[in-house]
């Protein structure tokens, strides 16, 4: 090997380690959930300040997820003009009737400094009355923004698409109509929407299903061009697209009622479609072990199932059958609601809407073992994450629960946050970015404590 190549791998190298400790999206790089990397933390104390690196607060209500890229902290909001209304409800419950607070409202951009927390800039996106009501337990703000380094994309729903440069700086925007995702049964009950924009190559792409005139559509980052637009035939859902680069093709995942459908990033052509999905789906498609993996979780129906990239056609099993050959292997029962499961080594991690933590072998769907967690369940909405060996599982109620990896449940740490906690965390390059109902957390060691390991 020359000189001149074994210098070009090695200065690749640090933009590539830099590049693996991005959060670029929901749950993280092409949604896997998964970032291991420099040390984390296993122990911290909210109330005591112990391994918390800063705590900074976010006006309004919001549920979307901290993104993190090189020395920046994005998030969204949405700031009632109402403050007696900003009420939010959490726990387990099936309440149908949607949130009355119409006031006027302000749906605005933050980055902060991943280092201290500080606030950057802020920006105005949109300020007037909410084009639809929302659940008790969701926001004006619920989708997690998305960026690339270069570009930040967020979406408001009903209130607009927004891409900004790095520095802020409104580049365009999109307006998509009223997103009503709500009860299909009666569209009296708008819950909001969750659905996030994903970034790939130089697109933004989102996927819009609602009560009516269901697409999936790509724009161009840097001018906001529709490039396709493809309609779906689809219930109204608030799941977010994934894209799987596999090796001989890209497509992208979106997961609904009618159909879980593969699509044509380039295009926007259908490329697969597969049937029998339960009638609310709210969790994201991700890709482990080389296999695609999509959940739906509203009963009686609740689906488990890893799809084999490269699909075409209807690949809707046939009664009777749990595999074909584009389904490796799928389940009628154990899929999960709010919380989309992680693939983290040979296993596939679910947790249900009560914590009920399950494990799978990710290639044969042979279950492992099932626990409660710590023995107590409790609401969970967040998705878990994985890194260094662990499994970082959020509650409603403000604890964090750290589990060990691997074939057995072993409970490592209980962290107490001492607020509501509803949006899965980010990690990126040794810290836990947390989002709470009213702060973003940074959780790590201190450098000091870093220096003497």
């Amino acid at each position: 090997m020359s000189k001149s190549v074994i210098l070009s791998i090695i200065l690749l190298l640090p933009a590539a380690a830099a590049q693996a400790q991005n959060w670029p999206s929901f749950r993280g790089p092409n949604a896997t959930g998964v970032a291991d990397g420099k040390p984390l933390p296993e122990k911290w104390d909210a109330e005591k300040s112990a391994n918390i690196l800063w705590k900074t607060p976010i006006p309004g209500l919001g549920l979307g997820s901290p993104v993190v890229w090189g020395d920046r902290v994005i998030i969204s909001t949405a700031i009632s003009s109402n403050t007696k209304a900003e009420t939010f409800r959490h726990g387990l419950y099936g309440d149908v009737q949607p949130h009355a607070d119409l006031a006027s409202h302000t749906w605005k951009v933050y980055a902060l400094e991943r280092k201290s927390g500080k606030i950057i800039w802020e920006r105005i996106a949109h300020t007037g009355t909410p084009k639809t009501k929302r659940h008790p337990k969701a926001t004006q703000a619920n989708a997690t923004p998305a960026t690339d380094g270069k570009h930040i994309a967020v979406w408001f729903g009903s209130e607009g698409l927004y891409t900004y440069d790095w520095n802020g700086k409104l580049l365009w925007k999109q307006d998509l109509g009223i997103v009503n995702a709500g009860w299909f049964y009666d569209a009296d009950y708008e819950w909001g929407h969750a659905s996030s924009p994903i970034i790939y190559k130089n697109r933004v792409i989102v996927q819009v299903d609602r009560q009516e005139d269901c697409f999936i559509a790509a724009f161009d980052i840097k001018t906001g061009k529709q490039l396709w637009k493809t309609q779906r035939d689809e219930l109204p859902s608030w799941g977010t697209p994934t894209v799987h680069v596999g090796k001989v093709r890209a497509e992208i995942i979106t997961n609904a009622t009618n159909f879980i459908r593969g699509y044509d990033p380039a295009t926007g052509k259908e490329l697969w479609k597969l049937a029998r999905n339960s009638e609310v789906t709210a969790t994201t498609p991700f890709v482990g072990q080389e296999l695609i993996f999509i959940v739906g979780g509203y009963p009686p129906v609740r689906p488990i199932f890893a799809i084999r990239p490269g699909a075409s056609g209807d690949i809707t099993l046939k009664e009777g059958t749990e595999s074909s050959e584009f389904v490796a292997w799928s389940k009628k029962t154990g899929g999960t609601y709010m919380p989309t499961p992680l693939v983290y080594g040979e296993l596939l991690y679910t947790c249900s809407n009560n914590g009920v933590l399950a494990v799978y072998n990710a290639k044969s769907g042979e279950k492992i073992y099932q626990e409660r967690i710590a023995g107590k369940g409790g609401a969970y909405s967040a998705s878990p994450i994985a890194a260094n060996g662990n499994i970082y599982l959020t509650s409603e109620d403000g604890e964090i629960y750290v589990v060990k990896a691997g074939p057995k449940y072993e409970l490592v740490a209980e962290n107490k946050m001492g607020e509501v906690l509803m949006a899965t965390p980010a990690i990126s390059d040794g810290t836990i970015f947390v989002r709470s109902l009213k702060h973003v957390f940074a959780i790590g060691e201190p450098a000091a404590a870093r220096a003497g390991k």
